[in-house]
């Protein structure tokens, strides 16, 4: 680890503020194309990319799982994880069913009434990574908010080399009630998702973390339907004071490092340096016997840094200069410090509200805006998973007194029909009330 003083930690923030995943150029452009033969090809690009990339030979109907499949599935599981699995669900359930919204209207002057018309999404289809190994716990991060949000039809999507392997991806997918699985993976998968095949149902938003082929997949498909977010390298920011216990710290800063990209940010902010020197100490005590300990030990030379600054209030204004999507608050008066923070994706606020708690247990989201943009994302939330459309019902009364007012700024605008279309109505009540 790097320990820096406030006043020459600069380079080091920038260094974490502009780290991103680096692909050559080339992968843009091989993304490209596999998006456009799937939207072109169908089904039959799906096969074709399975034979190469997951080096499976299929058939176009062994896209879809069997039902019967996602079912057996649940019997092949151990009971006592399905159970935490469940318990976890409700906790998810019960701390976002707080963010479900309702249409609503609401009564102005003149007897206008105004307000918004929430409408879930009709279709939306969730990722599943198949690579070192599935995380049920963003299985079920995503599909929660949806299924509150009453979304009509929720879709999983993974590669085909796993899914047989893994039988708690089916498992949760059969205990989610989710409308259909699917074997694609990477690029593919997203464009299946966002184009639709023979047998991939076109949908309304993908959400779901991937590697760098399916952020770049994300990016190509966008704007034909929404997505959740580009996700980059995981992060985590400790703001910390003397009293804190050191290796509770650094273990909480290990639980980032060991994500794997070797891109992930660790940060220890503290007014100590004594304690900062301690948790480093603890840090590499536990990397001792690490299975992957050079790759954890490579993360946190590049990307790891310890600032000490002179009081809790500096510490907070590097916080919300990094905006980090993980923040630990372990101070005496925390309530004072939380007042100062604006930038973080997960505020994680006294020493027993460790990381890995939000990840799995807590119940709030684990799907956080990276890489700084915290400071204008939010946590993945039911609210995600619906459309807004404004409602506007005028009156009689309201549209004469306001009718040439909007005219006047119509004309403004050089849009004279816009003027037109409402002084026209009045026109026409004038005139039908002195024929009466």
């Amino acid at each position: 680890m790097n320990l820096y003083y406030y006043k020459n930690a600069e380079p080091a923030l920038e260094k974490i503020l502009s780290r991103r995943a680096e692909f050559d150029p080339r992968l843009q452009k091989e993304v490209a194309a596999i998006v456009r033969e799937v939207r072109d090809k169908g089904d039959e690009a799906l096969v074709k990319f399975a034979r190469k990339f997951d080096k499976i030979a299929m058939t176009p109907d062994q896209i879809r799982v069997r039902p019967e499949y996602l079912r057996e599935c649940l019997d092949k599981v151990d009971p006592a994880l399905m159970r935490i699995i469940k318990e976890a669900h409700e906790n998810i359930r019960r701390f976002h069913q707080y963010e479900v919204e309702e249409t609503w209207l609401k009564n102005f002057p003149d007897g206008v009434k105004l307000g918004q018309k929430i409408t879930p999404l009709d279709r939306v289809g969730v990722y599943v990574p198949g690579g070192e190994g599935f995380y049920p716990s963003s299985l079920l991060m995503n599909v929660i908010p949806a299924k509150l949000a009453k979304v009509r039809e929720i879709y999983v999507i993974t590669p085909p080399g796993r899914f047989k392997e893994t039988p708690l991806l089916g498992a949760v997918c059969a205990f989610l009630g989710v409308n259909g699985v699917f074997l694609a993976g990477g690029a593919q998968a997203i464009a299946a998702l966002a184009f639709g095949t023979e047998t991939v149902p076109k949908v309304d938003k993908v959400v779901g973390p991937g590697r760098i082929q399916v952020a770049l997949a994300k990016r190509e498909v966008y704007g034909y339907v929404d997505i959740d977010l580009i996700a980059g390298p995981s992060e985590i920011c400790v703001l910390a004071d003397a009293r804190a216990e050191p290796d509770w710290v650094a273990l909480d800063l290990l639980s980032q490092a060991e994500h794997g990209s070797g891109l992930e940010a660790i940060v220890l902010v503290t007014d100590s340096q004594a304690f900062a020197e301690k948790v480093a100490e603890h840090v590499y005590a536990n990397l001792t016997y690490a299975p992957n300990r050079e790759r954890i030990e490579r993360t946190l030379e590049t990307y790891g840094a310890f600032i000490v600054v002179d009081d809790l209030v500096q510490g907070a204004e590097v916080v919300n200069s990094i905006a980090p999507e993980h923040l630990e608050i372990i101070v005496r008066d925390p309530a004072a410090v939380l007042s100062k923070i604006r930038h973080a994706g997960a505020i994680f606020v006294g020493p027993y509200s460790s990381e890995p708690v939000g990840d799995y247990w807590a119940g709030t989201n684990h799907v956080l805006p990276t890489g700084g943009s915290a400071r204008f994302f939010s946590p993945l939330g039911v609210y995600d998973f619906y459309k807004r459309s404004s409602l506007i019902y005028y009156s009689k009364e309201a549209i004469v007194r306001h009718a040439r007012k909007i005219a006047d700024f119509a004309e403004a605008e050089k849009f004279p029909f816009h003027g037109k279309a409402v002084l026209k109505r009045v026109e026409d009540l004038k005139k039908r009330a002195r024929e009466k």
